[in-house]
């Protein structure tokens, strides 16, 4: 297909093609990628296992403020090497774009001296999800897994170094926050809680005692750090804590930047989230017309829960149905609608040792020795689950959602950089591509029963409510009417988010702290979506019947994950304006 790289801003041969892409040349700009890339992942060693690289299978980053301030130096030289270089094609100055964005948006963040506390994104979530994607098998893997886990204190340890700078510098993370890290950190170190199940891994492996003891060994020494990082939050860090959740206009500002990699009109976004979830509403009420005459949506979900044939009981029939869903779509769309060679065409479905309530993604190695896998966290009180509310869900973490975004990424390494491939990270590209991938799914017939339909706009209907929540909340705006209006409070929120969020209890209460710890991330997913309809618009216009949506697809998945406003300067109207004027 066409548009394996964006378009050119300078004159093009006609004969340049998707094959001579292929074929491209490294830059001077991608061997700077490259060395950003490599000293990058030097200092975070955790992140090369993520990557599936060898030789540092016992380590983490230094997540102390000498760590940070390490990070922030590298991003400062790399920005001081680009000014010396010029771009010399198409690919290198979206490149350049993106590395001037991101690592702007770093240091900025950097300049702030906050340490970010959340119950999903900060450290302690992320040091323990490392080992889970480490290999398991021979006893050399555990011996890797055990090192790690006795390593994992250490990085606990710099990071409450940061709490305590970020505190001094006048920032403490909300209360509400702080106690739900200390339930998670407590739960994580409980004999029969996340860290337990790598000695079950390694009995159920067959490995030797030796090798079972040291697994047991550190997963004692992982343990033991969560719960000195519980105690130190509660005794410490909690008395300090405000018990505001609303970060402000002005940080939510650049946490939005750096969630979408564009300037938003806050106010015009928040009024368009308003509307974008009345218009879900009003076509929701038409689909439950469609599964029962009479129904208003809330009948509709009744009917659908009380169809033997479309619930699930335990998580091993979730797993086996995510798993079969999954490896359907694969085989449907691959060919007719988007190129899935191998070894991309594999995905896990798998259930998370943990029990917060999060569905995510996890990509596969560099090589796709480990493929790419999706995981779901189940509440231990949810023991039943209807299809019809999750087959979105599926499509959104697997294909053609991120496993294609990411995979696609991971394997194009003959035209990008690995910077490009793996070091750019963009919530607002990548959750934007997977809701958009939702609504295209329903577009080519996949949501075509009543059912899955109604499920896949619950989830947009969710996601067009966190934009109205998150940037209300956070940014002290004007709350509906329907909820007695005046500056936006939790309460009002958890509310709201009541009413529009069609998911269990346990989901619910995580979902609504995520939302106020993790400022400008969740609106992102509807933003990113709106400016890939957008481009997808603009392109079919200018194009006419001469439009090829597969190949459009196939270009946009080819450029990486980068900001909006580099999306726009890669695939939006060729007419020379600059990202963000249009």
């Amino acid at each position: 297909m066409n548009g394996a790289t964006p378009p050119r801003r300078q004159e093009q041969a006609p004969e340049a093609s998707a094959a001579s892409a292929a074929e491209r040349t490294p830059t001077a700009v991608d061997a700077c990628a490259e060395e950003h890339f490599e000293r990058w992942l030097a200092l975070h060693p955790d992140e090369a296992t993520i990557l599936g690289r060898s030789g540092v299978e016992t380590e983490y980053a230094d997540y102390s403020p000498a760590g940070r301030e390490a990070v922030a130096a590298l991003n400062r030289e790399t920005l001081a090497a680009l000014e010396e270089l010029e771009p010399a094609d198409a690919v290198d100055e979206v490149t350049v774009h993106a590395l001037r964005e991101r690592l702007g948006l770093e240091l900025e963040l950097h300049a702030t001296g906050r340490t970010e506390l959340n119950n999903l994104a900060s450290v302690p979530q992320e040091v323990r999800m490392v080992p889970e994607l480490m290999p398991q098998s021979s006893p050399q893997d555990f011996a890797h897994l055990a090192g790690r886990l006795q390593n994992l204190p250490a990085a606990l340890e710099g990071w409450w170094e940061s709490l305590l700078a970020s505190r001094a510098a006048g920032h403490v993370p909300a209360a509400r926050q702080i106690r739900a890290v200390i339930e998670q950190s407590r739960s994580y170190a409980a004999a029969d809680g996340a860290l337990s199940t790598f000695v079950d891994a390694a009995r159920q492996a067959g490995v030797d005692d030796a090798a079972v003891t040291a697994v047991r060994a550190g997963a004692a020494a992982a343990a033991a750090g969560y719960e000195r990082l519980a105690d130190r939050l509660a005794e410490d860090l909690l008395p300090t804590a405000p018990q505001a959740d609303a970060v402000g206009v002005e940080h939510y500002r650049l946490a939005s930047r750096v969630f979408t990699g564009t300037e938003l009109d806050l106010e015009e976004t928040y009024r368009w989230g308003l509307e974008e979830l009345e218009s879900i509403v009003a076509r929701q009420r038409k689909v439950a017309e469609r599964i029962r005459p009479g129904a208003d949506v809330a009948e509709a979900r009744r009917i659908l829960d009380a169809d033997p044939a479309r619930r699930l009981e335990g998580t091993e029939a979730l797993q086996d149905w995510m798993q079969r869903r999954s490896d359907e779509a694969v085989a449907a769309l691959s060919g007719a609608h988007f190129d899935i060679p191998a070894p991309m065409d594999v995905l896990e479905c798998r259930i998370a040792p943990t029990q917060d309530g999060g569905v995510y993604y996890t990509g596969p190695s560099d090589d796709f020795s480990r493929p790419g896998r999706m995981w779901w966290s189940v509440p231990p009180e949810d023991t039943s689950f209807t299809t019809w509310a999750e087959t979105t869900t599926v499509y959104h973490e697997g294909v053609p959602g991120h496993h294609l975004q990411i995979g696609t990424a991971t394997l194009v390494k003959d035209r990008l950089n690995s910077w490009r491939r793996h070091g750019c990270h963009v919530s607002g590209f990548a959750e934007g591509w997977a809701l958009y991938a939702e609504q295209l799914m329903d577009e080519l017939g996949f949501l075509a029963d009543a059912g899955d339909e109604l499920g896949m706009l619950d989830m947009q209907r969710m996601r067009a409510a966190r934009v109205v929540f998150d940037i209300g909340v956070h940014c002290g705006f004007e709350a509906p009417e329907a909820l007695g209006g005046g500056v936006w409070t939790p309460e009002q929120g958890r509310e709201f988010l009541r009413e529009h969020l069609p998911i269990s209890e346990a989901q619910q209460e995580f979902e609504f702290v995520r939302y106020l710890g993790w400022p400008g991330q969740a609106p992102s997913y509807k933003v990113g979506q709106r400016v890939f309809e957008q481009l997808r618009a603009e392109r079919r216009a200018a194009e006419g019947e001469a439009f090829d949506l597969p190949a459009f697809h196939t270009e946009l998945l080819q450029l990486g994950m980068v900001g909006l406003d580099t999306l726009r300067l890669a695939v939006g109207p060729r007419d020379g304006a600059s990202p963000g004027a249009r």
